[in-house]
């Protein structure tokens, strides 16, 4: 049954993609999450999803230029598998790579051109948390390049990363902005981090060092030429041309998440249904029991409201709606907290087989838990929708 906000173009989507995954992807888990993946495996995952017109692999097109189908292909390579939706996501400031500077181009162009170039967005700092705002890695302007110093942390991608977005303070306008950074050419030092979920997609921080880059790689100078070149189509949505890059990128990211929680819901709700119908104790399923029937009812009150609220929230960022950027941090913020609810809750209709590895629930369980911290915390969130509503900023 095709759901209200999709068409026939986004359900083939979705089947189509569904079918590889369950194919291909699928028979690799868990052994495939126990460990980051290699830069090979990623960039054999990104070409593989590439070639289904999904994600940076994609060599023809837009892999993020329409928000809804970017929201329905992370709900369904995250009902398999969230940390490959991680890397492959994590990879879109390749989209802006091609327009920058020459020696950017020169040393990735190869790399864009066949699907293999691998990106990440480095925001996050030791010391500043939730304020990408103030970030201490800073740009200096030295003739017609800039010289970039700092550290990034908990980057996805960082350890395998062809290039990065970096946010860092631009001292000669004294304000936050994004530069373009080649990981090829220039030397920058990466180290590894582990963490609680997403497993299997490699995080680590980045050492900026005198990194020099050209200023055609300010972000706003190749969204420029971009735009110029006509050959991008997320430039055409409005978010791109009367907002602040920032959020506009972080409106797409924060869909992106919270479809995210939905494909790990789904995932859960199928294997706690089907355990409740097949799992018998006192004579019978433990589905015929009132308790473990209100579990199900929460668990599928979870996936379809939040499903519902991500559907339209993608709808507004791809109409430019002016209340995109609120629901965007409204649906992160809830829909990534109720994933970890619902995935608790069917994690328990397991009981203690639950709790065990051989079970795929305490790997829902944990990169749902890991879903309400990254672009921006629960908390973040809720005073973004706070400042979008009231008009006044509960924090500096």
């Amino acid at each position: 049954m095709r759901h209200a906000h999709l068409d026939e173009e986004h359900e083939m989507i979705r089947d189509s993609l569904r079918e590889f995954l369950e194919a291909e992807i699928a028979p690799d888990l868990p052994e495939a999450d126990r460990e980051p993946m290699s830069k090979d495996e990623a960039i054999q995952y990104q070409q593989m999803l590439g070639e289904l017109g999904i994600g940076p692999g994609d060599v023809e097109g837009d892999g993020f230029a329409d928000p809804l189908t970017y929201a329905v292909t992370s709900e369904e390579i995250s009902r398999i598998w969230p940390s490959l939706n991680v890397t492959l996501n994590m990879s879109f400031p390749t989209l802006f790579a091609a327009y920058a500077g020459e020696e950017t181009q020169d040393a990735l162009g190869d790399k864009l051109d066949d699907g293999s170039c691998i990106g990440c967005m480095a925001v996050t700092e030791p010391d500043g948390g939730s304020d990408t705002r103030s970030p201490a890695t800073t740009a200096e302007k030295d003739g017609d390049e800039y010289v970039i110093d700092g550290e990034k942390t908990w980057v996805s991608n960082a350890p395998i990363a062809d290039m990065a977005l970096v946010v860092a303070h631009d001292e000669e306008l004294g304000q936050r902005d994004f530069f373009i950074v080649d990981c090829v050419t220039n030397d920058v030092e990466t180290r590894e981090l582990h963490k609680l979920g997403w497993n299997g997609s490699p995080t680590g921080q980045i050492f900026f060092d005198e990194v020099r880059v050209s200023e055609d790689n300010k972000l706003m100078n190749a969204v420029t030429n971009m735009v110029a070149s006509g050959e991008s189509d997320i430039t055409d949505n409005e978010m791109f041309q009367t907002q602040n890059p920032l959020n506009a990128m972080f409106s797409y990211m924060r869909t992106g998440m919270a479809a995210m929680s939905v494909g790990i819901m789904q995932a859960a709700y199928e294997d706690a249904l089907n355990y409740a119908k097949e799992r018998e104790v006192f004579g019978g399923p433990i589905g015929g029991h009132q308790l473990v029937q209100e579990k199900l009812y929460e668990i599928r009150a979870g996936l379809e409201t939040g499903r519902l609220l991500t559907y339209e929230t993608a709808r507004k960022v791809g109409e430019g709606d002016p209340e995109a950027r609120m629901f965007s941090s409204l649906a992160k913020g809830w829909v990534c907290e109720k994933s970890v609810d619902v995935t608790d809750t069917a994690l328990q209709v397991h009981g203690g087989n639950g709790l065990s590895e051989e079970y795929p629930l305490e790997r829902y369980y944990r990169d749902a838990r890991t879903m309400t911290i990254p672009d921006g915390t629960t908390d973040i969130q809720k005073l973004v929708v706070g400042k979008e509503l009231t008009g006044v900023s509960a924090y500096k």
